[in-house]
């Protein structure tokens, strides 16, 4: 399934709503990414999708399957190898761990062979991945060395309102935040980015970004594959707008400009013409996919359509290893799958605008090759998840919407902590929201503090991986999700959770509310 979403009243639109190809749209890979197989250009496919909403993401599935048929490539050879992040080594004194990450500037290139101002965390670009486990307390100590105020968010993380780096604890260039907390989440992949009011997609696009990996001790987890960089590999997708001199573009007047192009990135390397070699030494190997683009989403599957065994949604385990052909993360979402590597394989990135312009077209990104010699066993049950009954959940209604530019949440346009709309609740609280998008836009709903499980999808029942724990999760044009949770562990009369669209630009233009969780 596959969708884009581009506001009828934008300039790649004609005045009867028809899709006008932009520059975006006639770019497409030189003939020597061709030649080593990159796939077919899907744009000329999905174009005229724009801006319809639900009926666009029914009939997505037609096409996708077409193009899935047709390009059932062999596995690509490699142009380079797949760069691991760093794994950040903490300190454990006293029962506490405690990891440093400065926050600071840098260059790096982008686009090939031209250099680009960037940001990072403890580097250039990008940051190193952070390993928790369930029930560690972390101190984690951050100093702000960009010249500006920022924060940092630990997305998907369930922490207290003050711990969770939201926009009420910005902290000023040169200074150091140092929040600490037990870590309360299962297993799973989570990831730290920056969400100051106004400031959050200028500072992740440019490389403020990282992903962190929490370990449990379920039989689940002692199953599954673990070495990180060996059978247990971060997969970072990055799809970025960068103009022809490098300059990384992050509001509606850089993505329209006529030299800004769509570069995707796999762990901070450019893969529009390359595709990253992997040599899996073990027969099983676990992929951990976070979707870092400010808008776009990026499908994951393989070139020769074959499945991917899902194990992780979000927030952790499914209760078993799901076959599944493609798996779809828009803005801020993750997945784990694993694949049993008998043959060589290429992954490949299915990239859909998700915003006024962006990235399209379908990208082998990486080759494996298959050198594992052991046979692994069957995966065991991975979790029990306890469906909720919701006849007695409290009901609220989320409407996202629009006013010209400004993204608006129940009316209300997120800009100040004191504009936002306030949703108020107690910890002990069950609830289902009905999150309505008013817009024919695309938008990614996420969610601080809980997990959720999705209700309903667009009026049908979840089915599948959809029955797994979330914290972000699309939202169509003219569609609607309903989603429950139960607020648990944290209140606090002074702080608050978000609740935006993890959309950046969305979010930095209003459509972000306030959460505040007080004692029942």
């Amino acid at each position: 399934m596959t969708h884009t979403s581009e506001p009828a009243s934008e300039q790649n639109t004609d005045a009867k709503g028809n899709h006008r190809k932009s520059t975006a749209e006639k770019r497409e890979h030189g003939k020597d990414s061709a030649a080593r197989g990159k796939g077919l250009h899907r744009r000329k496919f999905l174009g005229g999708m724009a801006g319809t909403g639900i009926a666009a993401v029914a009939a997505a599935g037609g096409a996708f399957s077409l193009l899935n048929g047709a390009a059932k490539n062999k596995a690509s050879a490699a142009d380079s190898t797949l760069v691991i992040p760093d794994l950040l080594e903490g300190t454990t004194t006293d029962s506490v761990t405690t990891f440093t990450l400065e926050a600071k500037t840098g260059t790096a290139e982008v686009l090939s062979g031209v250099t680009s101002d960037t940001m990072g965390y403890n580097q250039a670009f990008l940051g190193p991945t952070m390993k928790w486990t369930n029930g560690d307390t972390v101190l984690l100590n951050i100093t702000n060395s960009l010249g500006e105020d920022t924060t940092v968010h630990f997305h998907g993380a369930h922490v207290p309102p003050k711990m969770d780096g939201g926009p009420q604890v910005a902290f000023s260039d040169g200074t150091t935040w140092s929040p600490t907390f037990t870590v309360k989440d299962p297993a799973t992949t989570l990831w730290y980015h920056p969400h100051a009011l106004g400031t959050t997609a200028k500072q992740a696009v440019h490389g403020l970004a990282g992903m962190i990996i929490v370990e449990d001790s379920t039989d689940a987890s002692a199953a599954l594959p673990s070495d990180y960089g060996v059978d247990d590999v971060p997969l970072i997708f990055q799809s970025l707008a960068v103009d022809t001199d490098g300059d990384i573009k992050y509001e509606a007047v850089g993505y329209r400009l006529s030299t800004t192009t769509f570069p995707l990135l796999l762990n901070g390397t450019n893969v529009d013409s390359t595709t990253l070699g992997f040599t899996a030494t073990k027969t099983r190997t676990r992929f951990r996919a976070l979707n870092a683009s400010p808008s776009d989403i990026i499908t994951i599957q393989r070139s020769d359509g074959g499945t991917l065994t899902q194990i992780s949604t979000d927030q952790g385990y499914l209760t078993e290893a799901t076959e599944v052909t493609t798996i779809r993360l828009v803005a801020g979402a993750r997945a784990e799958f694993t694949m049993d590597l008998t043959a060589d394989a290429t992954l490949q990135a299915v990239v859909t605008t998700g915003w006024i312009r962006g990235g399209s077209g379908t990208y082998d990104v990486l080759a494996i090759t298959a050198s594992g010699t052991d046979t692994p066993d069957d995966l065991p049950t991975l979790n029990t998840i306890d469906r909720y009954d919701t006849s007695d959940f409290t009901a609220r209604t989320i409407t996202l919407g629009q006013s010209g530019a400004t993204m608006l949440i129940n009316g209300s346009a997120g800009t100040t902590m004191a504009a936002m709309a306030m949703i108020s609740t107690t910890v002990g609280s069950k609830e289902i929201w009905t999150i309505t998008n008013s817009t024919q836009l695309e938008h990614s709903f996420h969610l601080h503090d809980v997990p959720y499980q999705l209700i309903s999808i667009n009026g049908e029942d979840p089915t599948g991986v959809q029955l797994g724990w979330y914290d972000t999760y699309e939202v169509v044009g003219g569609g609607s999700i309903q989603i429950a949770m139960e607020f648990t562990d944290f209140s606090d009369d002074t702080y608050m959770y978000m609740l935006h669209c993890h959309l950046l630009q969305h979010e930095d233009e209003g459509m972000m509310a306030s959460l505040m969780v007080t004692e029942s």
